[in-house]
């Protein structure tokens, strides 16, 4: 028993850290993926099949139509400020920036997220030491934003948008978890992530339907496994994350502290995986700025004495 509770603070970052490098391998396949199809059919499907993929580890004798006939409120809410409206804007954000890029934006969503919540609620409130992390955070993404010069060449302005919809992701994504940790549900995390993120999934291909049709599925094989990789990183990965939050030695703080890895690792991922993306003076020191401001914020408030929202 003793051996347990020694190994168990190793284990659980160990879970944490595949859960992020994860994560940070979704920013080349998104790319890959885009090349075949339209953002909102691509996303629609993955997030589709990722909740059928969490379907057996939920499953037991409750049928998904009777969990979403008594907790439809949640799961709609949920389905459509985390999937529909954060990955809609996410994939059509990726179709305008680098994966790099991308990778760094989506990177800082831990520090919009208590922005969001600072400004949202009350108790959750901001230390001068977690200012100066916020800080440092939005420094690394004004100097990205910057750096795109869209005032000096069509592709500069379409990038520049393209970060835009990329920060209104992480914006969408903060208030959707605030709006979630304000719905009662009997759901378990891992049913309610399945099920929301099937009926998300289905709420970007009926909206890409709408505009492009039907998707074409004479697609190449690097489609499919791209496809089937990205449902197994969503799957997985948050499966991974919901069961840390349900263990008694972890804290929201020390889980944070190891999405730094996510900007950092998506833009090397992005970089040595991809031909055309390339490092730059901007991206990587918008890089390190995201990555220790992450860092920052997660120790501060680890080590903050006030009481915890």
């Amino acid at each position: 028993m003793q051996t347990q509770n020694t190994t168990a603070p190793y284990i659980s970052m160990l879970l944490a850290i595949v859960a992020c490098l994860l994560w940070s391998t979704a920013f080349v396949g998104v790319k890959i993926g885009l090349r075949y199809t339209d953002p909102l059919s691509f996303a629609g499907i993955r997030f589709m099949l990722a909740g059928v993929l969490l379907v057996p580890l939920w499953w037991k004798n409750q049928m998904p139509l009777s969990l979403l006939r008594d907790n439809w409120r949640a799961v709609v809410m949920v389905s459509f400020f985390q999937t529909f409206l954060v990955y809609g804007l996410f994939y059509y954000g990726m179709t305008m920036v680098s994966g790099a890029l991308a990778a760094i934006l989506i990177g800082a969503s831990p520090l919009t997220a208590a922005m969001v919540s600072h400004f949202s609620r009350g108790s959750d409130t901001i230390t001068p030491s977690k200012m100066i992390s916020l800080l440092i955070g939005m420094a690394g993404v004004a100097l990205i934003t910057l750096g795109s010069k869209p005032w000096v060449s069509p592709s500069g302005l379409r990038e520049f948008f393209g970060i835009i919809l990329l920060f209104l992701c992480t914006i969408s994504s903060g208030l959707g978890n605030v709006l979630v940790a304000r719905e009662q549900t009997s759901l378990e995390p891992v049913q309610l992530n399945s099920l929301q993120m099937f009926l998300g999934g289905l709420f970007l291909l009926l909206v890409s339907s709408i505009f492009h049709g039907l998707p074409d599925l004479h697609l190449p094989l690097i489609f499919y496994v791209t496809l089937l990789w990205l449902s197994i990183i969503s799957a997985v990965s948050f499966t991974l994350w919901f069961i840390l939050l349900q263990r008694p030695e972890i804290t929201v703080s020390s889980l944070n502290l190891w999405k730094f890895i996510i900007p950092v690792f998506g833009a090397l991922f992005s970089w040595f995986f991809l031909p055309d993306e390339s490092p730059t003076l901007v991206a990587v020191v918008g890089m390190l700025c995201t990555a220790v401001a992450i860092v920052l914020y997660s120790m501060a408030d680890r080590f903050s004495f006030s009481t915890p929202p």
